[in-house]
Parts: C-alpha cells; structure tokens; sequence
C-alpha cells in the first residue's frame, strides 16, 4: 500500500480521535464494533459515523460485518498515526520519497525543521513475502494469539533498543533518534548496499572488518542472524555501517552455532564471488598465528570468548533465558567470592605472622600473665562476694515492695466484690425469686379439673 502524506492535510482532530479509538479497541478485539468506537471516541451528535465513512474513503479503516458491524486498522492508518505522534514532537516537519523497499519494513526520507535529511522506518509484518513471524521470530514468546500490527510494534521497539545499545558500545550503526508504535527514525547512512557494489579498492581489508564485526558482536553476547551483503552499508571511503536489527538473538540460543556460522558463510560466499577473493593464500600466510580460525580460514564459534560484555543480557536477546541470567550471576558473585576469600586468606596469614611473631618475642610478656592470674582470680572472688551481698539487698528491698503490692491487690478486690454485690442487689429489687417464677400455674386443664372431682368424691 502507497504512502500518501497529501491525505494528511485533510484529517481533522476528529479524524484521528475515531483512529485512535479503534486503536484502543483492538487490543482486546480483532474487529473492533461500531458501537464500541462511538463510545471510546465520544463525539458529539453522532458525528463517529460520518467520520468513519471519511476514513473509509482513505482506506485508513477496514470494514467487515461478517459476523458483526465493525472495523479495523490498516497499516495506512496505523502510518498515519504514527507519522502524527511524530509530528507533534517536533521529530521531523516532512515526509519525502521512498529510499528502500524490504520483506518487513519500508524506508522514507524524513525532514527536520533545519533542513537535515533523516531515515523513517516502518515495519510491515505480513507481507506475503514473509510471513513465518511465528517461527522465525520469538516476538510472540509463549502467546498463541497475535495481530501483524502489535508484532510490527514490538519488532520496531526491538530494533531500536539494539540500535542505541550498539551505538553506545562504538558498533557502526545508524543514530536511533525517536520511535512510535511500529516507527523507528534514524540518522541516514551516506552510502550504497553492499550488493550495489561491483568494484572496490581494498576488498581484503573490508573482508576483515566485516568478520571482525561479527566477531565483535558475538564477544558481546549477539549474533546478528542477518549479516550480509543486504544489511551492510559503504561509503566511499570503504566505511561500513550496519543495518537491520530486529532478528537478533543470544549466543546463549540453541541454534546460536548456525545462525553464527551462516553469517559468516554469508560473507565468504559473497566476496569469492563478487571479488573473486582467494582465501586460500591469505590463510597459507596467517597459519598458526590466528588461533580463532578453522582449516578454511573462518572463525569459529566455539573459540570466541564473551569477553567484552553481556549486551544478550542487558537486552533480554532471543535465546537468553532466566536460567541463564542465574548462571551468570553466580559465576560474578563467585568470582566475587573467590577474590574475598583470597584477601581473606592473605589477611589471616599475614595475622597468623604476627601472632607467630609476638609469640616468639615477647615470650616474657606472656609469662607474667601467668603468674598475675592468682592475684586476678583473687580479686574477681572478692568482686563476687560484694555483688552477692547487694544482690540480696536488693532482694530484701524487692520483697518489702511485692508485700505492699500483694496487700493494695487485696484491698482492690474487697472493694470490686462490694460493689459488684450492690449491683447485683440492685438488678434483683423489684423482682419474683427464681421460685415463683419458675412455678407452674394451671390455669383451667385436665389437671385442675380432675383435682375438683376429687374433692367432691371426698365430701360424698
């Protein structure tokens, strides 16, 4: 689908609040219904209606009434809300040609207010070119469910934490500036894809850069997943930048071994063909000397030592789990230990010197000690019988104290049960006793009836 920013001059604040809505309700629907979009939108008089008619025309919106009355984004509208965040930071004022066409994302020039040129990115997840998202990604992790706009958003905010990681670590890379939803804005290589290039002066020495790049990247705990000839930038004077981040993982993936030993097959494959490299010769020359190269001259992957730092980890890089996260953390605290415990057992030597030293040399020292433990013990038995004899003061003085305590408890208790009688008198004045209330009273029954019968048997 053609971008056409013209259509941008005629979308009103009403426009992209019903834009917006629909974005909102997507989250929790793949079709988000009419009805739903007229109440997140809260236009007034009815006007979502006639708002989503106008987007309709722009092909911003979906429309299905398969099941149900609703609509959807396309990646036009999502564009366009993108473009417009952008705009109102004060990213970039326009939007210029298309420079670069890809199986996930499109390439634009963007323009900033003093005139510099930009890159703007946007990622398009489910072309038909690629869409094994799910199997060749781990965007997803454990979901089953998915919708191409989100996994674009989540492939354009991963390429832009990569970009600003590499580019603090001195990697040539593009300069990350800003990104929104599935937007990534980047400072705008001056060069030519690898694959445009038929000659170069010194192709053995940007044959080394490039595998001194993947190398690099692997000593910091990455495999780029996509190094070739399509993903590199030169310029005239033989500089290399790298492009195209979102693919990848941890040396720490199962499958890091290929991914790394096909990047540089890649690029062997590449420079025999292109340039017509022999590498035969150069590896007869450096035989014996590079320890990190095969029999065919290639890095290998089991040589490379992470040296350099744990980006896989900083990043959560695919392939880089918690277990592994763990296992890194204890071998820092024990290697942390390890220098501890080697200071600590400097410092008890050096101690047990000094011991041993004032053993020997102030033997007379010690002597003395012994022979002043008499008296010690002397005087501490004195100190004893002193503290034993105020400790009985103190308890002569502690019961005096308990007995007055014990005689006010009993005087409290004399008086709580007065008081508790007089209560208890009150509540009953004015009362029948238990007796005469729990008489039984026949008042006209058999038993009463019977009773006069007899009396007057007996008067006969």
């Amino acid at each position: 689908m053609k971008l056409d920013v013209d259509v941008l001059r005629y979308l009103s604040k009403d426009d992209f609040r019903v834009l917006t809505a629909v974005e909102l309700g997507m989250r929790n629907h793949e079709i988000v219904p009419t009805e739903l979009i007229d109440r997140i939108a809260r236009l007034k008089h009815g006007g979502t209606y006639k708002v989503l008619k106008n987007l309709l025309k722009y092909k911003l919106l979906h429309h299905d009434s398969s099941k149900y009355d609703g609509f959807r984004l396309t990646y036009l509208g999502y564009d366009f809300l993108a473009i417009k965040t952008m705009v109102n930071k004060g990213v970039f004022v326009g939007v210029g040609r298309q420079i670069g066409v890809g199986k996930e994302s499109d390439i634009f020039e963007v323009v900033r207010e003093d005139g510099t040129v930009l890159a703007m990115k946007l990622h398009r997840l489910g072309r038909v070119s690629f869409r094994a998202v799910k199997s060749k990604r781990d965007y997803l992790r454990h979901r089953s469910s998915y919708n191409w706009l989100y996994l674009s958003r989540l492939a354009a905010l991963k390429e832009f934490a990569f970009m600003k990681a590499l580019e603090t670590h001195g990697f040539p890379v593009p300069n990350a500036i800003e990104h929104n939803r599935h937007c990534v804005v980047m400072s705008l290589v001056q060069g030519y894809p690898l694959v445009q290039v038929k000659q170069l002066p010194n192709p053995e020495t940007v044959f080394e850069t490039i595998i001194g790049l993947v190398v690099r990247l692997a000593e910091h705990g990455l495999i780029h997943c996509d190094f070739n000839e399509f993903n590199i930038m030169i310029d005239d004077d033989e500089k290399i930048t790298m492009i195209d981040f979102p693919q990848m993982v941890s040396v720490s993936h199962r499958n890091a071994q290929m991914y790394f030993d096909r990047d540089v097959e890649c690029i062997f494959k590449f420079f025999r063909k292109r340039f017509n490299l022999s590498f035969q010769e150069s590896i007869d020359d450096i035989d014996g000397s590079d320890d990190g190269r095969d029999e065919a001259g290639k890095p290998c992957f089991s040589a490379i030592e992470r040296s350099a730092g744990f980006l896989d980890r900083e990043l959560a890089a695919s392939g880089f789990t918690r277990k592994d996260e763990e296992d890194i953390q204890r071998f820092i605290e024990g290697g942390a230990e390890s220098d501890t415990n080697s200071d600590s057992e400097g410092v008890d030597i050096v101690e047990d010197l000094n011991e041993a030293e004032t053993v020997d040399g102030d033997s007379s020292h010690l002597l003395e000690q012994n022979e002043g433990y008499d008296s010690k013990g002397k005087e501490e038995s004195c100190e004893a019988r002193e503290s034993s004899g105020s400790e009985k003061e103190d308890a002569s003085d502690n019961e005096e104290n308990n007995q007055d305590a014990m005689e006010n408890e009993a005087e409290l208790d004399k008086s709580l049960n007065k008081q508790r009688r007089r209560a208890i008198a009150a509540a009953h004045r004015g009362r029948k006793t238990l007796a005469s209330r729990n008489s039984y009273k026949d008042k006209g029954g058999r038993s009463s009836h019977n009773s006069k019968i007899q009396k007057q048997l007996s008067s006969w």
